[in-house]
């Protein structure tokens, strides 16, 4: 409410209200799909994505359901907090994603499936990527890897391909737990 207030008393201010706002899906459906697909020449099975504001996985999916609808959708939730599986809102440590409502720009018909992580495993996930491949990504990053990764040992995986979308870089997470216990 304050934000509006002084949005609506500056003539020159802009809110970028990016959970409703339509700019972010498009912008995902131009950009952040259109690199996907070029770079699989869109031979891939299934995207797997965390949900923040939604526009990623919304603008993504139009795209990639109109040129496949074989095309499965992830949507990555907090287990603490799983809203899209009908659960309920609460408190978690996985920064990025788990907003405690559904976006009103996120287009559920889209999603295929939900699954939720738990934040220990959103942390083990990041950290160990860091460690084995040299790759140091963000809490949300390790949460939808670990998605894709328990959703890679199902049997009817076997050959598929995922594409993963990493959206955030270790560095921004230095004073959260993810980094509790870790010396230089």
């Amino acid at each position: 409410a304050k934000a509006e207030e002084i949005v609506a008393s500056l003539p020159d201010a802009v809110m970028p209200a990016q959970f409703e706002n339509p700019a972010n899906p498009e912008i995902h459906r131009e950009t952040t799909a259109e690199e996907i697909w070029r770079d699989t020449g869109g031979k891939f099975d299934m995207l797997v994505v965390g949900v923040g504001t939604g526009g990623t996985l919304t603008g993504c999916a139009e795209v990639f359901k109109a040129r496949n609808p074989d095309i499965r959708i992830v949507a990555v939730e907090p287990e603490d907090s799983p809203v899209l599986a009908g659960g309920e809102p609460g408190k978690h440590m996985i920064q990025g994603i788990g907003a405690g409502f559904i976006p009103s720009i996120l287009k559920t018909e889209l999603i295929d499936e939900t699954v939720s992580i738990a934040n220990e495993t959103a942390f083990a996930t990041a950290r160990k990527l860091a460690a084995l491949e040299g790759v140091p990504v963000g809490i949300s990053s390790g949460a939808a890897l670990a998605a894709a990764l328990e959703i890679g040992e199902r049997p009817e995986m076997k050959g598929k391909r995922i594409v993963v979308i990493i959206p955030d870089f270790a560095e921004r997470y230095l004073s959260t737990a993810m980094f509790e216990g870790i010396t230089a």
